[in-house]
């Protein structure tokens, strides 16, 4: 099985882009990949810019890695109530080329922040939004107080590492 990971997040040490990755690997004998959304910069989304010139390639190279995937895990940062604005962006640009961009991929849909909301916000309109763009979600979990959860790169927290692994067993 061939996982795709990505945080939704554009910083380097994203502890979204950490809890993606550790939750994919939690799927015995995987083919793992984790995506750093820095590597996929480009324009901001425009019509303007997109008449001139044309798709990033970025954006293709974004839509092919999710095609050449089997399942995804992705996990969601939470910048003042929504999603980061690299995710948003690069996700523009994706809907140009295909308005499926999740391609009807069995996805797990996270999201964490080290604070008590565990950016729940984000990860409620992910859910809402993401059928429209053939994300099929086989389960979604809010982690909060990451630093609590996570430590050395091991999620410590017994309840929220079976809530995990319950969610990768439905792939």
């Amino acid at each position: 099985m061939k996982i795709l990971a990505f945080g939704a997040s554009s910083s380097r040490q994203s502890i979204n882009k950490a809890l993606a990755g550790y939750t994919a690997n939690l799927v015995e004998g995987a083919e793992v990949t984790l995506l750093d959304l820095n590597d996929f910069e480009m324009p901001l989304f425009s019509e303007d810019f997109e008449k001139e010139s044309g798709v990033p390639v970025q954006a293709q190279a974004f839509v092919d890695a999710i095609a050449q995937t089997d399942v995804i895990v992705a996990s969601f940062a939470e910048h003042n109530g929504s999603y980061s604005a690299a995710y948003k962006n690069i996700f523009d640009w994706a809907s140009r080329i295909e308005k499926a961009v999740y391609q009807d991929k069995p996805i797990a849909v996270l999201s964490t922040s080290p604070g008590p909301g565990g950016a729940s916000s984000v990860l409620a309109q992910t859910v809402n939004s993401m059928p429209f763009f053939k994300g099929n979600i086989v389960g979604s979990l809010s982690v909060p107080n990451f630093y609590n959860v996570m430590k050395d790169g091991e999620v410590v927290d017994a309840a929220i590492k079976q809530a995990l692994s319950d969610i990768v067993a439905k792939f």
